[in-house]
């Protein structure tokens, strides 16, 4: 049995495997609508989610599986008390293979020590999203054609955002990858991102304007700066409007520059760039659900 914890928990050879699985689900979804007949995937999000959630329930259904679950702690019996151990328990008697939400860090790690199923990782505190990576690297593969020698401008919360750090740690594992880590001050990209990154020896440079460095990047990856991440109110709301990505800065790009974002966006993309065809975010949230379909059945040893 096999957990999803990390996008490293995957060799850069699976990870081929397991995008060429998703690129062929995509071309040809009737061939795989009925993989999952008769299999249950739970989805237990203790932290509200609209993307992440319904593109698991969405992948198990185009599967021909089912989904039990719950999508707020206060619904489940977390609200009583119990702990992450004992529930995964009881989703174990239930499902064959869950994916869990977290505010903790390491709490999908906990589950998984405990579980007699399958666990994915989808998203604890600010420490990882692997499928949001998975899905990222999908995309970059599917519109490039490549997962080397490129550089990436990674924009807005960089210290709490975990799929910033989930992301850069997968493509450290890539020949030829510069980074370029756009924030202000506050929301910088922790040390231990940039010890690593000195470590093996990888470019990367830290700015605050983001127009300085738009003709440089082959791909930007936008955020938006969370809510639910800050201590205390007024210091969100004095960030949270620190980058938005409008016309203007999208005409100092390159013409094949792509612009990603994991969503939900709140101000850090203006509606007017939706139109550009540099703007791949909602093709991205499309790729997130054939990356999971392809997830659910290697973990499930289905193909």
């Amino acid at each position: 049995m096999r957990h999803l914890m990390s996008p490293l928990d995957f060799t850069t050879e699976e990870l081929d495997r397991l995008f060429d699985l998703a690129n062929d689900i995509e071309r040809t979804p009737g061939k795989y609508a009925h993989s999952c007949d008769g299999r249950i995937l739970a989805t237990c999000f203790y932290e509200p989610s609209t993307r992440t959630r319904l593109s698991f329930e969405s992948a198990m259904t185009r599967l021909g599986g089912q989904v039990i679950g719950f999508s707020d702690a206060a619904s489940s019996s977390a609200s009583k008390g119990e702990s992450v151990s004992d529930t995964i328990r009881i989703i174990s008697c239930y499902a064959d293979i869950c994916a869990m939400r977290h505010p903790k860090e390491g709490a999908p790690m906990v589950a998984a020590e405990k579980s007699e199923i399958p666990v994915i990782n989808a998203g604890d505190g600010g420490h990882q999203h692997p499928t949001q990576t998975l899905t990222d690297l999908l995309t970059i593969r599917s519109l490039k054609g490549r997962l080397d020698h490129f550089t990436i401008g990674l924009c807005g919360d960089l210290k709490f955002g975990r799929t910033v750090h989930s992301l850069i740690n997968a493509l450290v594992r890539y020949e030829g990858i510069r980074f370029v880590f756009i924030s202000p001050e506050e929301l910088r990209v922790p040390d231990y991102i940039t010890d690593m990154l000195k470590e093996k020896q990888i470019p990367y440079e830290e700015v605050i304007r983001l127009e300085n460095v738009m003709p440089d990047l082959d791909f930007l990856y936008m955020t938006r700066v969370q809510k639910e991440r800050f201590f205390n109110e007024e210091d969100y709301i004095r960030l949270k409007d620190f980058y938005i990505l409008d016309t203007a800065k999208m005409a100092l790009a390159r013409k094949d520059m792509l612009v990603l974002h994991p969503l939900p966006r709140v101000n850090e993309i203006s509606v007017e760039v939706d139109d550009d065809p540099r703007a791949a975010y909602f093709r991205q949230a499309r790729y997130g659900v054939y990356v999971r379909m392809a997830l659910i059945l290697t973990l499930l040893n289905i193909i």
